[in-house]
């Protein structure tokens, strides 16, 4: 299996990881060569969704069918970006897969993978982005989620006082902690559907965490097989013990898509374009995306469909453009009002920020 060529902006990082090959609390395997020969899926399980769920309006309208190069407002499943701290996918065989809830509880719980589809089930459209990413970075994607409500498991599981991190452990060995006081009303999942279909074994199967306004180091474990309550004092996640901080929250980024770096585009009217999240929060989310051209003055943005306050916007800015060499700038404002840093900072040990800017030619 072959990784994608590392960047200067991660060599910088891995030095600060201590040489890891594992990147952002994950290590990015090139998606295409996940299921390489040896490696499949096994499961008895039937590979359809349960027909009964809380759904989610249908979707609207893409505006990235008419902008093309603008991302589409779902990131489909085999595009959406892959980190892991796995060379393989794990084999899983889903009639013998079982989650437990253990550790500071009153009442352990275990269910099989068929108790957990027959749970109330609900979708959740939400951004991921992964704390390595780079500002204008590729590494973060939006997608329908389906699952069932973690707040409701930790509930019945009842945790004993004292307990202040709910502990997520995966079949490959790997571990993601956040705080309890997390699960605020969020919706926070376990997830077993993803864009529609079965939660595919690259990106969790039989079941993964997702919490809205989290980096995935700390809460998005895939194939997981059990959650302890415990403290932030007593254990630790696989990267907090590595330099990473404790507390996660993803922070707010604008991205250009259009134009490319370095492009070369015909003079006239030219369509800027690219998505922009502010999911730290899951009450915020995006009110303004706005466009500076050569240092002139900030011009607004045509905003897309809100599907969330967790999931990225998509904007557009159509501009006459003349000839010679340009650069064009991004900022998003959240809905109360904060104005995305410009302050430059790389990712460890919790995010990257700044505005992203892109150089090129009419």
């Amino acid at each position: 299996m072959t990784a994608k060529p590392v960047d200067q902006s991660k060599r910088n990082f891995l030095k600060f990881a201590g040489g890891l090959t594992v990147i952002g609390g994950f290590l990015l395997i090139a998606g295409k060569s996940a299921h390489h020969g040896a490696v499949k899926q096994v499961t008895t399980a039937a590979r359809a969704l349960p027909k009964i769920f809380k759904r989610l309006p249908s979707l609207p309208p893409d505006p990235a069918a008419h902008i093309k190069g603008l991302s589409s407002l779902i990131t489909p499943t085999d595009s959406f970006f892959q980190i892991d701290n796995t060379s393989s996918v794990p084999v899983i065989d889903s009639s013998t897969w079982s989650l437990k809830i253990t550790g500071m509880v009153k009442n352990e719980i275990t269910l099989t993978y068929q108790q957990l589809l027959a749970r109330p089930l609900f979708e959740l459209d939400n951004t991921l982005s992964c704390v390595s990413n780079s500002v204008g970075g590729p590494l973060v994607g939006n997608a329908r989620w389906l699952g069932v409500r973690l707040d409701d498991l930790i509930r019945e599981a009842d945790p004993r006082t004292g307990a202040d991190q709910v502990l997520a452990l995966s079949g490959d060995g790997f571990s993601a902690g956040f705080p309890l006081s997390v699960l605020d009303g969020r919706d926070a999942m376990i997830a077993i559907g993803m864009n529609g279909a079965v939660l595919p074994p690259k990106h969790g199967f039989p079941a993964r965490i997702i919490v809205p306004g989290l980096y995935g180091y700390v809460s998005a474990t895939k194939w997981i097989t059990q959650i302890e309550l415990t403290t932030f004092a007593a254990k630790q996640g696989f990267w907090i013990s590595r330099g990473w901080s404790t507390l996660a929250p993803v922070k707010m980024e604008s991205r250009i898509d259009l134009p490319a770096v370095g492009s070369r585009i015909p003079p006239g009217k030219f369509t800027f374009a690219g998505v922009a999240w502010s999911p730290g929060d899951p009450t915020d989310g995006i009110a303004l995306v706005e466009v500076q051209i050569d240092n002139g003055p900030w011009l607004a943005a045509t905003l897309g469909p809100e599907l969330s306050s967790t999931t990225w916007r998509q904007w557009w800015l159509d501009h006459e453009m003349f000839a010679g060499s340009h650069v064009v700038v991004v900022r998003a404002t959240s809905l109360k009002g904060e104005v995305q840093s410009s302050v430059r900072q790389n990712v460890a040990p919790n995010g990257a920020q700044g505005w992203h800017s892109v150089s090129f030619r009419v």
